[in-house]
């Protein structure tokens, strides 16, 4: 079955191809072959954008792209294939994009969570077995390697452990937990091997529910995006009588078309998940994770910075800060 992504590549060939073939026919005189190839290259980004709307609206949703739809099918009545396939080339081509920027935010937000443990090590009968996180209970002895991810939240039994929390909590240096510490899920033992007992379940601890966030994160829409969904049918209705008194004063078609291809949202609808999407990546990389679109727009309106704890903020270079001169030397 062809992907989504393969999907978005081969409606954006139609409209490219069907416009170069296009323009080289109508400059070479073939008009008919122009007319032929743009309606080509429209044809079957529209049908797409049509099904797509109908399914949107058998799940009571009305989205705004609907007018890209709307104003393809006015340019292929009137006759304006060329204005068609434009249009069609930019809905096309900005989807494309859209499906791009979710890839590599998702590839980015994925690495946070590929940290996540899938085994672990439970005693048993004094012996220790490897089990999947996902039957760990509260109780359970587990066995905490140098290198590993601790799978839940618990308490060390033991000694000193030396764990990594910068996962979680921003922190740079290692972080050390006496017996009887609380310790989180997430962390990564950078000491020696120690005991721990767990006290929730894994779906229940630390880590779970960074990753449920994560995953949010990722299906979230933008309030750009759902203001743009909210006013849909508004805007189509002020388009329709934009149309129509458009028609009524001038009897144009040109400039009908010319209004519906005005009207159509294509940077509403493509450029503010672009846009958004490609910010939430590069907090990934940078290790922040971002709730989605809505954090990233409110950031907008921040004017201060409150740090609750020290270590999260470096700097990367080393500066001298005291000089002490021993005695006899200078």
């Amino acid at each position: 079955m062809m992907s989504r992504e393969q999907l978005r590549r081969l409606l954006v060939a139609f409209p490219l191809v069907g416009l170069t073939v296009g323009l080289v026919a109508r400059f070479s005189g073939a008009a008919d072959l122009a007319v032929a190839a743009f309606f080509a290259a429209t044809l079957p980004v529209l049908v797409f954008l049509v099904a797509d709307a109908v399914s949107s609206l058998k799940r009571g949703e009305f989205g705004i792209d609907l007018l890209a739809a709307l104003s393809m099918t006015g340019a292929l009545a009137f006759g304006e294939t060329l204005a068609a396939a434009i249009v069609a080339l930019m809905y096309a081509g900005g989807s494309y994009l859209d499906v791009l920027a979710d890839r590599r935010a998702r590839r980015e937000m994925t690495a946070l969570l590929e940290r996540a443990p899938r085994t672990a090590l439970r005693y048993r009968d004094g012996q220790t077995e490897e089990v999947p996180v996902e039957t760990i209970l509260p109780g359970d002895r587990l066995l905490i390697r140098r290198g590993d991810v601790i799978p839940a939240d618990g308490e060390l039994l033991s000694g000193v452990a030396v764990l990594d929390q910068s996962a979680l909590t921003g922190e740079a240096e290692p972080v050390r937990q006496a017996s009887g510490g609380s310790l989180l899920s997430g962390a990564t033992n950078v000491g020696n091997a120690f005991d721990m007992t767990a006290r929730r379940a894994a779906a229940e601890s630390t880590y779970a529910g960074i990753v449920r966030l994560v995953e949010k994160a990722q299906g979230a829409k933008a309030p750009m995006a759902r203001l743009a969904d909210r006013y849909a049918l508004f805007f189509l209705a002020a388009t329709l009588a934009g149309v129509a008194a458009t028609w009524w004063i001038t009897g144009d078609p040109l400039r009908v078309v010319a209004v519906l291809v005005v009207a159509t949202p294509c940077p509403l609808i493509l450029a503010v998940p672009v846009a958004l999407m490609s910010g939430v990546s590069s907090a990934a990389r940078q290790g922040i994770l971002l709730k989605g679109g809505k954090v990233i727009e409110a950031i907008a309106s921040v004017r201060s910075v409150v740090l609750d704890k020290t270590g999260t903020l470096t700097v990367g270079r080393p500066g001298l800060t005291h000089i002490h001169i021993e005695g006899g030397y200078a």
